[in-house]
């Protein structure tokens, strides 16, 4: 006769299965198998109804359980039970709303993942928890420690969804405490205080803050006198003014401000995930997305491309999005990973482009303390971007020129965008379209 051992064993061996596959793996009657899935408890998952009914193994997170439950906050700041998401074995998950809809995941749920401790905000996790008790470095967490993160230190994470009842006390408990952009040089030295290591060679320096009735993500850069700090410095303001040229053409993008507080200069960074003081929009990366239902990662235009085939984004999204690749590459921006691109969700696989964030010349981004000089070379248009290269190469050569002529960059800088205008220009008289 099967025992309940048994019955995990051979659960644990595969996905979710039906209950007359599981009985024929056990050799044993339905009726039986009932018997033994009731003596199992919490370490199986009973997915449906009747004969679709479907049946996985559980495992379970120390001090969490089997489920954790999922809440969302609307753009009101109400906050409303979304779920629950299940943990089963061979790093599986399975999430079943409110309304009665399941889904499995292998791995963490899109919006688990972007929800994760990531980047150089990430990387001081630990030592700001180190209640928790997960490894010091982020890179050495498994999908479980991120769970763990994200349903007790979660109240705060990308998106409307919050996981877990711990980080939703916290949410309903606290207001974000209001600062004054003055106080930008104090929060900028704490965010450096809180790193491991040095992170000269990393991620643009950042700190989240509620600024002035705003929520906002603030890069800086400077400090001293080194040729790569003045660079991070320019690049700020390129990335400001980079914002200002895909506003001018048409397509949304993260609202922006420099200023310069002492030796440092910041970048000042609306969050769009955000509404008002506590109301919060859904919102997953294009590298979520695209892991989720396609497994490519890229590029941005092939990735339209997908995604349009697919019926999840409109055609106009999937236009505006060649269009940012194509003026991110007559710009020098190198650093077009699937992180830097997000959408808003409008519906069961349903996107909408959110604004433009990270949009600047990474080709003159420093290495470590060195500032380096790099060809740069504006490709022109293919089959996938001969529609929209004419417009973007307009856009980016008003861009290089305002750039050349900005007097918050460094001589050199401007010397560079000059020479960078006169490419694209040659380019664009060349290029047959």
């Amino acid at each position: 006769m099967a025992s309940v051992e048994q019955l995990l064993s051979v659960l644990g061996r595969q996905a979710m299965v039906q209950a007359d596959a599981l009985a024929l793996q056990l050799g044993i009657s339905e009726p039986v198998l009932t018997r033994l899935i009731a003596e199992a408890g919490e370490a199986v998952l009973q997915v449906g109804q009747g004969p679709a009914r479907r049946y996985a193994r559980t495992r379970a997170l120390p001090g969490l359980g089997t489920q954790l439950p999922v809440h969302q906050v609307d753009e009101a700041g109400h906050a409303r039970k979304y779920g629950v998401l299940h943990l089963l074995t061979a790093g599986q998950h399975c999430l079943e709303r409110e309304t009665g809809e399941g889904e499995l995941f292998e791995g963490l749920p899109p919006f688990a993942a972007d929800m994760s401790p990531q980047g150089y905000v990430g990387r001081s996790f630990t030592s700001r928890h180190p209640e928790l008790g997960l490894p010091v470095r982020i890179t050495d967490w498994n999908d479980d420690h991120r769970l763990i993160a994200l349903a007790r230190r979660g109240e705060d994470c990308v998106g409307d969804l919050i996981l877990g009842d711990e980080s939703l006390s916290r949410f309903l408990a606290e207001e974000p405490r209001t600062v004054r952009r003055d106080s930008y040089p104090e929060l900028a030295r704490a965010s450096l205080a809180g790193q491991p290591g040095s992170s000269a060679g990393g991620e643009q320096p950042k700190f989240l803050t509620y600024a002035e009735g705003r929520h906002v993500l603030v890069k800086f850069a400077g400090g001293d006198d080194s040729t790569a700090a003045r660079r991070w410095k320019d690049l700020l303001t390129c990335e400001h003014l980079a914002h200002e040229a895909v506003r001018a053409a048409g397509i949304p993008a993260s609202s922006t401000r420099t200023l310069d507080l002492g030796a440092l200069r910041f970048l000042e960074a609306e969050r769009f995930d955000r509404v008002g003081v506590r109301g919060r929009k859904a919102l997953l990366s294009l590298g979520a997305i695209d892991d989720e239902y396609f497994g490519h990662r890229d590029t941005w235009t092939r990735a339209a491309r997908r995604m349009l085939d697919a019926g999840i984004i409109s055609e106009e999204d999937a236009r505006r999005i060649r269009w940012l690749d194509t003026f991110g590459q007559l710009t020098g921006n190198t650093d077009r990973h699937f992180g830097n691109l997000s959408f808003f969700v409008e519906g069961p696989k349903q996107f909408r482009l959110a604004p433009v964030y990270d949009m600047l010349p990474m080709v003159f981004a420093p290495v470590s303390t060195n500032v380096i000089v790099r060809i740069f070379e504006p490709l022109p248009p293919t089959e996938d971007t001969l529609d929209v290269w004419p417009d973007a190469a307009r856009h980016a050569v008003e861009y290089w020129a305002r750039l050349a002529r900005e007097p918050a960059l460094s001589g050199e800088l401007r010397e560079h965008c000059a020479r960078n205008r006169d490419a694209v220009t040659t380019l664009a008289q060349r290029a047959p379209v």
